[in-house]
């Protein structure tokens, strides 16, 4: 049995009234009826007695099945409006907290240079890049920070002030002319001396840094670990791993209020890999989002790894403060046309930060159509923000889901490992989902209507996705 909304409630409800006229014929009121011999109404008066006694039993019986029926229908309809209730009441929680806000209401989404460059990126390559946002139509999908990553640094003057290096000769020129195309610009330091690639960092610069930051337009700030390790961690704390992540959390805070002081509203990104339950105290030392993992790379199973270790931090996530699995890798490296798909699913589905990395002058079509695909950049950016959990799993299917704003249910049926094919398909399982045995759903990498049907039969080619959004899910009744 199914509920869908309080219009098929009401359907319902009638259905059980329109079945009580035929369910009494077939055991109508007895209003006359011949007796043979016998005192007039004494045994004939008796019979019908008796006639209409168990018949009055009957229709109580009757009547107390619809009342039952009446009352299930009901709590029905109750169940369904504190669901509404419920998801409301969330949402407008979550619109609270955004009132304090003044960036990452939903997850940051925009393209990070370090995925096609490295070390090689240029001021003209920033530019490049924020045309080219506007070019291919990705603004209009929502990416709107243009972010340089490492190596931009130069040295720091006697007064410790830190200059660009010839790459980037006048940075404010810079942050004017992506903003002039209605962007956002973000930059990269480290909490350590030396960034990854050995440039400048931050320490003992973190105040001077964020108000230059400030001062030049910048909008996002990722803060990568890096050699804060040895310099802080391993000198002043040797062999003492709690002792090492209470300096790894002063040097973020020290940012944070920095980055606060300034005035500026700044994306604060933490990149420390996910030490130290980071998702359980960044959000306290200013974090945005925060990595939960090492460094991705455009290989399927570095991309799973990171996907599993998602598991359990759903609840960290949320308006304001993101979990995040790292950048994107869309368009990068041998990744087939599947596995990008599912990589950018998973990313949707677990409300990260979609930060492209891919060559945006010479991107393929169909890369284009995944990283532009708007009902799957809907899920990412939905308010409710709820991160997406993997429901079950068969084998080497993984199922997730991800409820939405609009009472909607998301669901991605990932093949992880070999292609399942009619001779052995993946066989969904509605009933695991607490889903009636029936649903309506779009795929939204084909926008085709879908119809699912309990333990049904699917063939899905390794390493991709199909995934479905059921507007109005029904849910299945105990």
């Amino acid at each position: 049995m199914r509920v869908f909304a309080s219009l098929s409630l009401i359907f319902f409800v009638l259905a059980v009234f329109c079945a009580t006229p035929s369910t009494f014929a077939q055991n109508p009121i007895v209003q006359t009826q011949t007796i043979s011999g016998g005192t007039p109404g004494g045994d004939a008066q008796a019979a019908a007695n008796s006639a209409r006694t168990e018949h009055d039993a009957q229709s109580a019986a009757q009547i107390q099945g619809i009342t039952q029926d009446r009352t299930y229908a009901q709590n029905q309809a109750d169940a369904q409006k504190a669901e509404a209730q419920a998801r409301a009441q969330a949402i407008a929680s979550r619109k609270a907290q955004w009132a304090g806000m003044q960036v990452a209401f939903t997850p940051p989404m925009g393209w990070n240079s370090w995925n096609h460059f490295a070390g090689n990126v240029t001021d003209k390559d920033i530019r490049a890049a924020a045309d080219q946002l506007i070019a291919t139509g990705m603004k209009d999908a929502g990416y709107i920070y243009v972010n340089i990553d490492d190596t931009w640094e130069g040295e720091r003057d006697a007064h410790g002030e830190l200059h660009t290096n010839a790459k980037f000769p006048d940075m404010k020129a810079l942050a004017d002319y992506v903003h002039s195309k209605g962007l956002k610009i973000g930059i990269y330091s480290s909490p350590g001396s030396k960034t990854c690639g050995g440039y400048a960092g931050s320490l003992g610069h973190e105040e001077q840094d964020a108000k230059m930051y400030a001062a030049w337009g910048f909008d996002y700030l990722k803060y990568d670990l890096c050699s804060f390790i040895g310099d802080v961690l391993e000198k002043q704390a040797p062999n003492d791993p709690a002792a090492q992540m209470k300096l790894m959390v002063g040097a973020y805070s020290k940012m944070d209020k920095a980055l606060k002081a300034t005035g500026r509203p700044i994306v604060y990104s933490f990149c420390q890999y996910g030490w130290d339950a980071v998702w359980e105290w960044g959000p306290s030392m200013g974090a945005n989002l925060w990595r939960t993992t090492g460094d991705v790379t455009p290989e399927w199973d570095r991309i799973y790894s990171i996907v599993s270790q998602q598991a359990g931090l759903a609840a960290y996530s949320g308006p304001g403060h993101w979990n995040d699995p790292d950048m994107l890798e869309v368009g990068n490296g041998k990744l087939t046309l599947a596995e990008n798909r599912s990589h950018f699913s998973w990313w949707a589905l677990l409300a990260a930060p979609l930060l492209a990395g891919n060559d945006l002058p010479n991107m393929k079509p169909e890369i284009h159509d995944i990283l532009t695909n708007r009902d799957v950049i809907a899920i990412d950016q939905d308010t409710l923000g709820r991160q997406g959990i993997r429901a079950y799993s068969d084998g080497e299917v993984e199922i997730w889901v991800r409820p939405l704003s609009t009472g909607a249910l998301v669901l991605g049926i990932f093949d992880v490992g070999d292609s399942r094919y009619s001779t052995h398909p993946f066989h969904l399982k509605l009933s695991k989902l607490n889903l009636a045995a029936t649903q309506t759903a779009k795929d939204l990498w084909t926008g085709k209507t879908v119809q699912l049907t309990d333990n049904m039969p699917l063939e899905i080619t390794s390493h991709d996705v199909l995934l479905l959004r059921i507007d109005k899910p029904a849910v299945q009744l105990q």
